[in-house]
Order: C-alpha cells, then structure tokens, then sequence
C-alpha cells in the first residue's frame, strides 16, 4: 500500500538516482536545474529557497519497500482554489506497475478532499508520452492555454501540455 509524507532532505539520495539520462531529468525538471546529473545536495538546495514558503511544499510516496515516488503540490495563485503539481517522478525501476497513477490518487484526494482545491493542474511535455497516459487515467484533462508554455531543452524547444482536473469531474 502506498503512502504519502511530507518531502525530508535524505529523500533527495533516492530520489536523484532516478534520473538516469539527461533526456529524463529535463522531462521531470525542464530548465529549473542548471546541470545534469543533480546531486542530492542540488535538490535540496533548490527546495531550500521555498522552505519558509507554506504555499509550495514537497510529498515523498513510500511503501513498504522504501521510497517509490515523489511530487510537488503548491498554491500558483493568491488564493487556495488551484492546486498545481509538479516534479511527479516514480522510482525508474518500478514504473509500469501503478505506482504513479496510485501516487497521484493520492495526491488528488488530499487536494480535494483535505485542501478543499477547485482544481488540480499541472504541466507536462508533449514528448513525455507514459506522464501524460498516466495523468488521463488519473482523470486529468488537457486544456487550452492563451499561450502555450515552451523551454529550450537539449537544443531542442520543448512544448507543454496544460493539464487539469476539477473538482466536479472529481466528485462525479
């Protein structure tokens, strides 16, 4: 059975282990990190600057196994009817198995049901084909933006896909 905790510093040396290519960390972190690889050092040192910050805060999902998943869960905006994720990895050796879809489960039902959230968004590359399967069957939908959200990763321009999931559709 999964579960969900507050994100501690030590769960940066499993979590940084997961990215195993370039390609794969820019999927999960876009331009938010300087260099690849990151060291556990280099991720904590980026939620550093948001630790004083109770609109942004990080979740580890756990098993019986140990560390399996991690995410993001922050207010965008000034009030508290958005919940954005972001960040969404699953342990690299253990995809294909439902973990993600069970750790976003999670993660919506806290925002719905415990953060009382209008809606769940969340950004995905175009290119990063499982994420956006994975978020439908978790009953996301892509919806259209006034401008679309593009990164130059790798040499390339990278566009993303907004998605949501609302609170109706939800309850329904």
């Amino acid at each position: 059975m999964l579960r969900l905790r507050p994100y501690k510093p030590c769960d940066a040396d499993t979590i940084t282990t997961w990215l195993k290519s370039e390609y794969a960390f820019r999927q999960w972190s876009a331009d938010r990190y300087e260099k690849y690889p990151i060291t556990a050092e280099d991720m904590n040192a980026y939620y550093d600057n948001d630790k004083t910050n109770p609109r942004i805060w990080g979740l580890t999902a756990f098993d019986g196994s140990g560390t399996v998943g991690h995410l993001t869960m922050r207010y965008p905006k000034d009030t508290y009817g958005e919940i954005r994720l972001g960040f969404v990895i699953v342990d690299d050796s253990r995809r294909k198995m439902g973990l993600g879809k069970e750790m976003l489960s999670l993660a919506i039902k806290y925002a719905f049901e415990i953060l009382a959230a209008e809606k769940i968004s969340l950004g995905v590359f175009e290119n990063n084909i499982p994420a956006i399967k994975c978020y439908k069957s978790c009953g996301f939908k892509a919806v259209q933006t006034e401008n679309t959200e593009k990164y130059n990763c790798m040499g390339e321009v990278w566009s993303c896909i907004e998605m949501e999931l609302r609170r109706e559709d939800y309850f329904t």
